[in-house]
């Protein structure tokens, strides 16, 4: 059980914490920035004698109107960890390049350190890899420092030669870590594909040894799945990919049942709504 509780706060702090909704505000983003920061309650660490072990979210996920707001947040609690924003005409990609460039340069000049850029799925789905190559390359160099992780909504490729094929040429074009979903398709992260992603990672790093990230997105809601995500990671990539450097999990749900089965670990029993209320 110990060991189990351990791999869950591994989860925690691999997690983006994310709110991707039209009827977000700065008020539960401020929310969401809190609980990013103090994801576990404070009884349930010290019992576990994780009090002082800065147990944090990998990153907060929000749309490029709302890092202001993270920014600001994050003064307000003299505190920082990573502000990713979606971009790039998320979650469809279907807006002009350049429109896809200036909403990339507006979140990093707002404050976030992290992108989650979207692939035009017409050019993959056309052959045309070339062109997703070109695009790509030119997100990498909106980005800056910030780091880019690569969406490639693998549910609208088709195939998953094609997932493997737009693995390759999005860690060619420049990503740190390429993401299974946005999380809006009708299939998100599903095993098999994230095989196909991971063996290209592994491959990728065979060639060039440059290692790259992984990012499963939609539907991800248990602890379970979280600790079955470490598992497949820890086997196929190693160590290093258990890590948040390497790994994350955009979730908004997830947190609450680790949390949950972490109370369950402390006391024997499962919690009542309002014992977790930020959940």
């Amino acid at each position: 059980m110990a060991s189990k509780a351990a791999w869950q706060l591994r989860a925690v702090t691999c997690i983006d914490l994310t709110t991707l909704a039209g009827d977000d505000t700065a008020t539960n983003v401020r929310r969401l920035c809190y609980k990013a920061l103090h994801p576990i309650r404070p009884e349930l660490l010290k019992t576990m004698d994780m009090a002082s072990a800065g147990v944090t979210t990998a990153a907060v996920c929000v749309y490029p109107n709302r890092v202001a707001d993270c920014w600001k947040s994050m003064e307000n609690f003299h505190a920082k960890i990573p502000i990713a924003s979606v971009a790039t005409g998320f979650p469809t990609g279907q807006t002009p390049l350049e429109t896809r460039l200036e909403e990339i340069r507006r979140a990093v000049q707002d404050g976030a350190s992290e992108v989650d850029i979207v692939i035009n799925r017409t050019l993959a789905l056309g052959g045309d890899w070339k062109g997703v190559y070109d695009e790509v390359q030119h997100m990498r160099k909106a980005c800056g420092e910030a780091h880019m992780k690569t969406i490639l909504a693998t549910g609208e490729l088709g195939s998953l030669v094609n997932v493997y094929k737009a693995s390759m040429v999005c860690m060619m074009a420049g990503a740190d870590f390429i993401k299974t979903s946005t999380g809006k398709e009708g299939v998100n992260a599903t095993f098999p594909v994230a095989l196909v992603m991971v063996r290209a990672i592994r491959d990728y790093y065979e060639r060039t040894r440059h290692k790259v990230g992984f990012k499963p997105a939609g539907g991800i809601r248990t602890a379970k799945d979280a600790c079955t995500w470490l598992m497949l990671m820890k086997e196929e990539l190693g160590d290093d990919w258990t890590q948040p450097q390497l790994f994350r999990i955009g979730a908004s749900a997830l947190l609450g049942d680790i949390e949950r089965q972490l109370y369950h670990f402390v006391t024997g029993r499962y919690p009542a709504s309002y014992q977790i209320p930020l959940a």
